[in-house]
């Protein structure tokens, strides 16, 4: 008599499935980089989106004798009627339209210039102007009010030489915001004209070559070869140079001081003012906040004008 030695039926395994004491494992592979990220989530949480949010909180407040009072949207309207709001703005619109494109214009051409096999020595030459960049926004503010004194300052000196009569660079409301720009333009042409160049070097050879085939001048291959290959770095400087002047600070506060008769008062000194000297955080915040949708608008409109349009 045999006896039948049963055994029992194997479990049949499901394709991906993983045994019972591997899922666990899988779980916590899964969480691994949350867990990662997590810090600089908290991080960017604390020190980023809770000011955000709270100074849109503050914006509908008002601060009178340290006592904050909701007002609404009271601040904004104030924007409207408050004429130092609009000098700010039309200072600042002045340096965006005037300074920005002629400091393009001159990184365009550094960037030409530098790509140049003609040029020699050209890694000099490009270190020489990105160095300007290096400088803190303080250190060269203070140089150039040296330099641009009406008594002392070396420039007038220079001038003196020539037999011209000092000029009251930092004293006079026109000669003020030309040397605000002259300071600008001197810091951030090279930066710009690094961006460009980078760009500058990935536009093939055999389009120049194609349009000297076909008769085309220098004028002509920069038109229809440079410029177009020069599109997304110019948006790209274009839209940062824009942000930078919408929020521009340090050279106006260490150069004028945002005077004369405030004549080079920004924005940027303009919210300062609100929060850090009146203490009027609510409206300070709400300046804040037209500049960021000011910026913004902005930003599209050049996005729609300069971006690619295939």
């Amino acid at each position: 008599m045999s006896l039948a030695v049963t055994r029992p039926a194997a479990r049949r395994k499901t394709p991906g499935s993983l045994p019972a004491a591997a899922r666990p494992r899988r779980r916590r592979g899964r969480a691994a980089p949350y867990l990662f990220v997590l810090p600089a989530l908290l991080l960017f949480g604390a020190f980023k989106l809770y000011p955000i949010g709270w100074s849109f909180v503050l914006s509908l407040h008002r601060t009178v004798a340290g006592v904050d009072t909701f007002v609404g949207l009271d601040n904004y309207a104030r924007l409207v009627e408050d004429p130092l709001m609009w000098t700010a703005l039309r200072n600042t619109a002045v340096i965006l339209v005037v300074q920005v494109p002629l400091m393009l214009a001159l990184a365009t051409g550094l960037a030409v210039a530098l790509n140049s096999t003609l040029l020699k020595g050209r890694s000099v030459f490009r270190l020489g102007f990105f160095l300007p960049m290096v400088t803190g926004l303080v250190a060269y503010g203070i140089v150039f009010s040296v330099l641009l004194n009406k008594d002392y300052g070396l420039v007038n000196w220079a001038l003196g030489l020539l037999g011209l009569d000092p000029v009251p660079w930092l004293t006079d409301g026109t000669w003020a915001r030309i040397s605000l720009g002259l300071a600008l333009t001197w810091h951030y042409t090279g930066y710009n004209a690094v961006i460009l160049l980078a760009r500058l070097q990935t536009v093939p050879r055999e389009l120049y070559d194609a349009a000297a085939v076909d008769g085309a001048g220098a004028f002509t291959a920069f038109r229809h070869v440079t410029l177009p290959g020069l599109r997304p770095a110019l948006l790209l400087t274009t839209v940062l140079s824009t942000i930078g002047t919408l929020q521009l600070f340090d050279e106006p506060t260490v150069l004028t001081g945002g005077g004369p008769d405030n004549a080079t008062l920004t924005l940027g000194m303009y919210l300062y003012r609100n929060a850090f000297t009146y203490f009027d955080f609510g409206y300070a915040s709400a300046v804040g906040y037209a500049l960021t949708v000011l910026i913004g608008l902005l930003g599209l409109l050049q996005f729609r004008l300069l971006g690619d349009k295939s």
